[in-house]
């Protein structure tokens, strides 16, 4: 593993079981960190897990729903009491989450209500009980996953993209209540990322994929991932609030 910063670090990572979570907490393990993963399918993050380990890092894997405070509330109470040289918890990339397809008109409303759930309550309650923790301590990252359509809200993802609105606005008005404690909150809003995002949201190549084919190559989670990584060894000084990181080819949103 490298060490560039992050050595000594725990860091949680939700939505870990795939995509951008996964390749996230793979990158932050690399650079020395010991990342404590969530998600709701516990197979695939005992596999994170040992592929962490096989590496030579650390990871300790808390299945849970990120819609429940329940479960929030067990996974931060997981990742202070586990036993890693002491550390307590540095870093939270705050990923879970999920799409939707359509926009106000045509989304399906039966499935509203659990994308807030999510994307915006569950995200919430976890930030908070991160940051009481981190201003506390007079120090921590927070990392916010929210998108380029919660900025440049989109008619194919209308709904979905108000919640991401909605948790940028979230994601601001934390980071003005406890910067003063050397707390740093980052908004990085991905643009197109290949991952099984696309099909759990329901999109398909009628409403998402003909709409896209001429941006080019996409991204994968690395690059994501990779962004984060870059944010977290910034000097502690230095906060990047937001970040947007898109294809090159992706003009819109």
């Amino acid at each position: 593993m490298t060490d560039n910063g992050l050595s000594g670090k725990k860091a949680i990572v939700t939505g870990a079981s795939s995509g951008i979570g996964y390749a996230t907490a793979l990158e932050l393990a690399r650079w020395g960190a010991a990342v404590v993963i969530s998600g709701r399918r516990g197979d695939r993050l005992d596999n994170l897990a040992r592929e962490i380990a096989a590496q030579g890092g650390r990871a300790l894997a808390v299945a849970g729903d990120a819609s429940v405070e329940a479960d929030i509330d067990r996974l931060f109470d997981a990742a202070l009491a586990w036993a890693d040289g002491g550390a307590g918890v540095d870093i939270l990339v705050a990923n879970a989450g999920r799409g939707l397809a359509g926009g106000i008109l045509d989304s399906d409303a039966s499935r509203w209500r659990e994308v807030y759930e999510i994307n915006v309550l569950g995200t919430t309650h976890l930030l908070r009980r991160a940051a009481r923790y981190m201003v506390q301590r007079k120090g921590g990252d927070i990392v916010v996953i929210g998108s380029v359509v919660g900025r440049n809200v989109s008619p194919f993802s209308g709904y979905y993209g108000s919640s991401k609105f909605a948790i940028g606005a979230v994601a601001e008005g934390l980071r003005r209540e406890v910067c003063p404690h050397g707390v740093r909150v980052a908004l990085v809003m991905p643009g197109v990322v290949l991952s099984e995002f696309q099909d759990v949201a329901g999109y398909n190549a009628e409403n998402f994929g003909n709409a896209i084919a001429h941006f080019g190559k996409l991204l994968e989670p690395l690059a994501i991932a990779e962004g984060i990584r870059w944010l977290l060894t910034l000097p502690p000084h230095v906060n990047v609030s937001e970040i947007m990181i898109r294809p090159t080819g992706q003009h819109y949103p």
